[in-house]
Formats: structure tokens, C-alpha cells, sequence
């Protein structure tokens, strides 16, 4: 019987660790390249199928810092950018319309739907989440990005001279932002500081670098 309940618990634990882990890209992906930004969302929202509250009511999505529903969405593919312990919970966005906000609400399947805009200033466009978050925490390099996004260039432009390379950068601290360049100050792994652009986005959307939010 004890190692029937020990089992009982422990499916438990490992189910509720799969939520109460961050969420946050680490590899480029073309999930969310034709959304525009991003909108921090509250623990219980409801999901129309159109920008109306007579419309077809999609889902009701709800959770805490341990549990999510409704499991045929799960967290993983509803979250853009979840940190519990900031109580940061962002989701993609592809349009907003006189105070209603179309969300990817499934992130592995492309689904979206509109929810109520309940706070104009909790929507970010990719520049300005960049822009925010990059410069308090830096940057990180995505695994698997290509290895150009390391050469660090004079302008922001993809003609222009490669000034210098990362190798293996310790710290990536964002500047700003001019289209699909960032200008970043790197700190090498040889200590030796390094300045320039690099490229942080695809011109398709796909994005090189996240910032490094902790």
C-alpha cells in the first residue's frame, strides 16, 4: 500500500514539475514568426472564437503556479514566456481590435482566438519586449542558431563588414534595437569587450536570440 501511494505521488509531482518549470524559447523555432508581439495575461481568461462576447466561447484557460487547464492545450503550448516566480505570463499576439486581443492560444498547432483587452499596456511588440527585457538582462544566443548570428558587424545592415565574432560571449548586453539587428556589447570569454551588431531576427521572423530573463 505505501508504495502504491509513493507511486501515486510521485506521477503527481512529476505532472505538477512539468508546469512549475519556466517557460521560454531556447531554440529558433517558426512558431509565432507572423505574431507581433506578446500580451501578459491574467490566470483565468476566456478564449472567443471572434472579437465578441456573443461569439463561440473556444476555452476557458486557467491556472496557478502549479496547475493548468485545460489539459488539451497544456502550458507548454499555450505560454510564450511563463516565470513563476516573476509572474510573468506572456502569450503571442497576431492582432488587437478595438479592445480585443488575437492570441496564439496553441502554439504547437497555430490555433488562435480572441480574448478581452483588459490592460492596453500589458501588449509588447517584439521590439519593445527586446528592448525591455534585453536591456535588464542581457541576452542569450538560442542553440542551434545559425553561426553567422555571432559575427558582429560595423552597421545594420547584411553588406556590412564583420567587425569582430563571438566565440564564447559571458554576457550579451542589448543596447537597442534597428530592425532585424540588435546593437550589443559583448564580454568574451577572453575578457576582451566587443561592440557591434549582430543579427537577432530572421527577416522572416524567426528569432536568434531571447533575453536572458531570470
Amino acid at each position: 500500500m505505501k508504495k502504491i501511494f509513493l507511486s501515486i505521488f510521485m506521477v503527481l509531482f512529476l505532472a505538477l514539475g512539468c508546469f512549475a518549470k519556466d517557460i521560454i524559447p531556447t531554440q529558433p523555432s517558426m512558431e509565432g514568426v507572423r505574431t507581433v508581439g506578446l500580451y501578459q495575461v491574467k490566470d483565468d481568461i476566456t478564449i472567443y472564437k471572434f472579437p465578441d462576447e456573443d461569439a463561440q466561447i473556444l476555452y476557458r484557460v486557467r491556472w496557478n503556479k502549479e496547475e493548468f487547464f485545460p489539459d488539451s492545450i497544456g502550458a507548454d503550448n499555450f505560454f510564450s514566456v511563463f516565470i513563476a516566480k516573476k509572474d510573468l505570463a506572456y502569450v503571442n499576439v497576431v492582432d488587437i481590435v478595438d479592445g480585443w486581443v488575437e492570441i496564439v492560444y496553441d502554439n504547437s498547432k497555430g490555433l488562435t482566438g480572441w480574448i478581452k483587452e483588459d490592460d492596453p499596456y500589458k501588449f509588447m511588440t517584439w521590439t519593445n519586449f527586446y528592448t525591455t527585457y534585453g536591456k535588464k538582462y542581457g541576452l542569450n544566443i538560442l542553440k542551434g542558431a545559425p553561426s553567422t548570428c555571432k559575427d558582429i558587424k560595423g552597421s545594420p545592415d547584411d553588406l556590412s563588414q564583420t567587425i569582430s565574432t563571438m566565440n564564447m560571449p559571458q554576457k550579451i548586453h542589448l543596447n537597442l534595437i534597428r530592425g532585424n539587428y540588435a546593437l550589443v556589447s559583448v564580454m568574451d570569454l577572453d575578457k576582451t569587450p566587443k561592440t557591434g551588431y549582430v543579427r537577432w531576427r530572421s527577416d522572416n521572423g524567426v528569432r536568434y536570440f531571447f533575453p536572458a530573463i531570470k
